[in-house]
């Protein structure tokens, strides 16, 4: 593993949270504070899911994730009830037309983004987040080691080093804007088996500000049941062979049939604190594939309350 640097931006958190949250990552005390983020229905445009997690569990999400494809533009309204709450937002930044309903989108080629077809859409973001000026993350073009979305290297007309080519491309254009308050998460899926090598889409540490990770307990209905360093812990080792990064859990969440969920969130918990270079997770808490949220049941509920109260920021 190689020796961390501070982090610079998910400033606000940043300011306020990670500025006090980060120096205690050497310390790895037990259990110790992580920064809670979620990802709901609705937010930001509708609160009512976001409020009721944060009641279920008992605290302040400082992190709310949400999606936006390429057919959006950049909105700050959205932007603004997250700020107004205390909480940061992270926008995964998905570079696709979501109704197509294929992976056939040449239009969205990381040969077309890296190219320059994009670079006028791309510029309107760079100058909406700087005008919005506050702290703001985007993990742009996620899972891009597994093989089901359009931006995936082996599908869409996308080759090796389309990917990181991109990247870089699209980060340019922020950087020569100025949009200095955009910290960028580069967030891979879990490796499986004939995942695309993580060493050969990496961007590279001057391009990347935080790596995230997805990866979930599916139970029986994928997977089988594994807990939390059963998913994790060779994309964790594989990471920290990458880079000397902060670490997020981008996306976590657990099924219920297969095992009892709530030990798993409570082996979750003790696993985070085993792992001092991550500092903040984003939980799941949709009713999508299956239940993956904290009120699935009401053991799963409180396990996470009971996790998460004594190491929320």
């Amino acid at each position: 593993m190689r020796a961390f640097s501070r982090p610079l931006v998910l400033a606000a958190v940043a300011a306020t949270v990670l500025a006090s949250v980060v120096p205690l990552r050497a310390q790895a005390t037990t259990p110790r504070q992580l920064v809670l983020g979620v990802s709901v229905p609705g937010a930001p445009w509708s609160m009512t899911e976001l409020d009721r997690f944060e009641r279920d569990a008992g605290h302040h999400a400082s992190l709310v994730s949400f999606y936006a494809s390429w057919r959006d533009e950049f909105n700050r309204w959205g932007l603004d009830q997250i700020a107004a709450r205390g909480s940061m937002p992270i926008v995964t930044w998905e570079p696709w037309d979501y109704t197509n309903g294929t992976l056939d989108q040449p239009a969205y080629r990381l040969s077309a983004i890296a190219g320059g077809a994009w670079d006028a859409y791309i510029t309107r973001w760079a100058q909406g987040a700087r005008a919005w000026g506050q702290a703001l993350a985007l993990r742009f073009a996620h899972e891009m080691n597994g093989s089901w979305y359009p931006w995936s290297e082996g599908v869409n007309g996308n080759v090796a080093g389309d990917y990181v080519k991109a990247w870089r491309h699209v980060r340019s254009i922020f950087r020569t804007v100025g949009a200095t308050n955009v910290s960028w998460i580069w967030s891979p899926n879990v490796v499986y088996p004939g995942s695309t090598p993580l060493a050969e889409l990496y961007p590279g540490d001057a391009d990347v500000d935080y790596i995230g990770i997805d990866g979930y307990n599916g139970g029986t209905m994928f997977g089988g049941w594994l807990t939390f360093d059963q998913v994790f812990n060779e994309t964790l080792s594989q990471v920290r062979g990458l880079a000397g990064k902060w670490l997020i859990i981008s996306e976590v969440a657990s099924a219920e049939a297969g095992g009892s969920k709530a030990a798993w969130i409570g082996g979750f918990f003790n696993s985070l604190d085993n792992n001092p270079d991550i500092f903040a997770f984003v939980w799941f808490n949709w009713n999508k594939e299956t239940d993956w949220r904290i009120e699935s049941s009401p053991a799963a509920r409180k396990a996470f309350a009971d996790g998460i109260a004594p190491r929320a920021w």
